[in-house]
């Protein structure tokens, strides 16, 4: 007599979601993996000259030898202050300004038509500027960074909180809730995917304004170190370099979920995921 017989419910695996999570990762890897064997394979049977692209494996190596003299955890770990401290300033000031514009009509008068207006501005446009202000040193370089990051968790900020329910805030107005608590328990928490879309987006910027910023009168970090290979026509050290962009792109978005998880638990669309 089968389950449905007895009345009872259809056996499932209690590891049916996992399971279709881990297949899910396993192939989001795949379309990588299978470009890396293609390239290798390219490479090594001659269809790619290794002055154009030199193979992973020669990546690798390279890799490697670097590791090992010390100079790319030196180099990295220059780009990684500089990216972090550029976030830290960038990010708290677009949060700032986003909550001062989204809360104060006065304030979005006042501010955001001048915010726009230099958001539009590319940054090579505003490099000679910016060396001329600050020189070629770190100041130049953490601007840079922390301009970058700004405007997208600004304008997220903003968006966050303009769009809360009314209905939401209403409601809180008649449990008795103050405006400091409609603030606390209500808007900014309304708001928090907006802004954690935000801080996704400036954590991408980040690193796109660094390269600008490293590939000018640097003496250190990632850009630096492969403005340096391209002067001796090292195309392995420029693909590592690139590669490794990619790669703590991929760790800091990744990172970001995670935090998106944590704090939006209460939200059916983010606390439902596994």
């Amino acid at each position: 007599m089968t389950a449905i017989e007895r009345g009872g419910r259809p056996h499932r695996p209690v590891s049916a979601r996992q399971l279709s999570a881990r297949g899910y990762l396993v192939l989001s890897w795949v379309v990588p993996v299978l470009l890396l064997a293609g390239w290798e394979a390219m490479a090594r049977f001659g269809f790619i000259q290794p002055h154009v692209l030199p193979a992973p494996s020669k990546v690798a190596l390279t890799a490697w030898k670097l590791t090992i003299s010390g100079a790319l955890p030196g180099d990295l770990g220059v780009s990684l202050i500089r990216a972090a401290v550029g976030f830290a300033i960038g990010g708290g000031i677009g949060f700032a300004l986003g909550i001062l514009v989204g809360f104060s009509r006065m304030a979005e008068a006042v501010i955001d038509r001048s915010v726009q207006m230099v958001r539009a501005i590319p940054f090579l446009a505003l490099l000679p500027l910016v060396i001329v202000w600050f020189g070629v040193g770190e100041s130049q370089k953490i601007f840079l960074v922390a301009l970058g990051v700004g405007f997208p968790i600004y304008i997220n900020t903003v968006l966050g909180i303009r769009q809360v329910d009314a209905k939401l805030l209403e409601l809180g107005r008649v449990q008795g809730l103050g405006t400091r608590e409609l603030i606390r328990r209500i808007i900014l928490p309304g708001a928090m995917p907006s802004i954690l879309t935000g801080v996704r987006f400036a954590l991408a910027t980040a690193w796109l304004a660094l390269v600008v910023a490293e590939t000018i009168g640097s003496q250190s970090g990632l850009g630096f170190l492969a403005m340096d290979a391209r002067e001796f026509l090292r195309t392995d050290v420029i693909v590592l370099t690139i590669l490794i962009y990619a790669a703590i792109g991929v760790l800091a978005d990744t990172l970001a979920r995670s935090l998106e998880k944590r704090l939006l638990q209460w939200h059916p669309n983010f606390g439902s995921r596994r």
